[in-house]
C-alpha cells in the first residue's frame, strides 16, 4: 500500500465548536494538500491536530506507517516526535532574535558547524542574503514570511504545515509570493498541509483540496475539478461560484439538459444530473456581456436582461445583471466604457453551456 498521510478524528470545543475530518494525502510523490474553506470552518483545529498542538478526542492519524494519534488504544504522539514544520499565520518570529537567530532556533542539537550550515543554506534558499543580522521589525512582511518558512524547513521535516502562510501580505506581495511558494514547495519535496480562504492560493498551491465548513469536510478533489465542479450548493457557494439558484431540468437530450429558472431556459451540461431539481452554478468569469442587439455567437446562452448594480475592484468591475434572475459578470473597467454599460443599460448575457454547472438537489 502506497504511503498516506490518513486522517479520520473528531476535535470537540464543548459548547462551541467541532471539527472532524476524514482525509487522506498521498506522500509519494509529495503533494499540497489545501484546508479551504471560510474563517471558523475548522480549517486551523484540523491543522493544530495534525501539528499535535490540539488532540483530538476521537479517532486516529497515521503517517505513512507511524501512528501519530491514536485515541482507542491511547497512543499520542508529541509535536516534536512527528517532524513536522509549522509556520503560523502571524509567523511567531522572535523579535529580539536576528533572522538568523530565528532560522537557527531549532537546530540547537546540532554542532555549532552544522547549525551554521544549514542556516547558510536557508538563506540561499530563501533569498535572504544581506539580511542575516537584521531583527523582524526591520523586515517587510514579505521577508518576514521567507524567514518564517526557513525556520519551520530548518530541521527537515517529513511534513510541512502552513497556516494562512500569505494572508500578511498586502495584494501585489501575495499574488507575486504564491507562486514562489508553489515552486519552492515543489523544490524542496515534502508533503504539505497549506490553510487559506484565498481561491487564487487555492489554485495556485495546490494539487488536492479539502473544502471545509463548519468543522466538516463537503468535498476533496483536485482544485480545478472541486472549483468547476462542486459537489453541491454549499460547496459552489464557498469555493465562489457567484451565481448559484434553483432550477428545474426540463428536458436532457444527450447529456445536454434544458433548465428552467423562473421561467427562463437555459442550457447546461447534465449528463450526471439525476433528478429535475437542480442548483444552476455560474462562475462570473464565465459570464460574457454583449450590447442588447449585437451578433449572436456560438454560445449556447443567450439571455436579454438589465444592469441592475455595478461594483468596482481595481481593475475589473462586477456586474449584476436582472435576466428574470440575478446573474454576475465580471468584466474589466475598458469593456465597461466600450460596451457604455450603467446601471439600467440593456445587455445579453452569454454563457457557454459547459459554464453552467448544474448540481442536483432535493425539494
Amino acid at each position: 500500500m502506497a504511503a498516506a498521510l490518513t486522517v479520520d478524528c473528531r476535535k470537540t470545543f464543548p459548547g462551541r465548536f467541532s471539527a472532524a475530518a476524514q482525509l487522506t494525502l498521498p506522500l509519494d510523490p509529495p503533494r499540497v494538500l489545501i484546508l479551504f474553506g471560510p474563517s471558523g470552518s475548522g480549517k486551523t483545529t484540523l491543522l493544530r491536530c495534525l501539528a499535535g498542538l490540539e488532540w483530538p478526542e476521537e479517532g486516529r492519524v497515521q503517517f505513512g506507517s507511524t501512528i501519530w494519534v491514536d485515541v482507542a488504544s491511547n497512543i499520542r504522539l508529541s509535536p516534536q516526535a512527528r517532524r513536522i514544520g509549522y509556520m503560523a499565520q502571524d509567523y511567531a518570529l522572535f523579535p529580539t532574535h536576528t533572522v538568523c537567530g530565528n532560522i537557527e532556533y531549532g537546530l540547537s542539537d546540532l554542532p555549532a558547524a552544522a547549525r551554521q550550515e544549514r542556516v547558510r543554506e536557508l538563506i540561499a534558499l530563501l533569498q535572504l542574503q544581506g539580511l542575516e543580522q537584521a531583527k523582524p521589525a526591520q523586515l517587510s512582511g514579505g521577508q518576514q514570511q521567507r524567514v518564517a518558512l526557513a525556520r519551520a524547513i530548518a530541521r527537515r521535516p517529513q511534513l510541512l504545515l502552513l497556516d494562512e502562510p500569505l494572508s500578511a501580505l498586502d495584494a501585489p506581495t501575495r499574488a507575486k509570493l504564491c507562486g514562489d511558494l508553489r515552486r519552492l514547495l515543489t523544490q524542496l519535496a515534502i508533503p504539505a498541509v497549506v490553510v487559506t480562504h484565498d481561491w487564487a492560493e487555492a489554485l495556485t498551491l495546490g494539487d488536492i483540496i479539502a473544502v471545509m465548513s463548519a468543522g466538516q469536510v463537503l468535498q476533496v478533489g483536485a482544485p480545478q475539478e472541486v472549483f468547476s465542479c462542486p459537489a453541491n450548493a454549499e460547496v459552489a457557494r464557498i469555493v465562489g461560484i457567484e451565481t448559484v439558484v434553483q432550477g428545474q431540468v426540463v428536458a436532457n437530450d444527450s447529456g445536454l439538459a434544458t433548465v428552467s429558472v423562473n421561467g427562463i431556459a437555459l442550457k447546461g451540461l447534465g449528463a450526471d444530473v439525476s433528478g429535475s431539481a437542480v442548483y444552476v452554478c455560474i462562475r462570473a468569469e464565465d459570464v460574457l456581456l454583449e450590447r442588447a442587439g449585437s451578433g449572436v455567437t456560438s454560445a449556447r446562452n443567450h439571455l436579454p436582461g438589465l444592469v441592475v448594480q455595478m461594483l468596482p475592484q481595481g481593475p475589473v468591475v462586477t456586474i449584476t445583471v436582472d435576466c428574470g434572475f440575478p446573474i454576475l459578470a465580471v468584466i474589466t473597467r475598458g469593456a465597461r466604457e466600450e460596451l457604455g454599460l450603467e446601471t439600467g443599460s440593456a445587455v445579453v448575457v452569454v454563457i457557454k453551456a459547459g459554464a453552467v454547472h448544474l448540481v442536483p438537489r432535493s425539494g
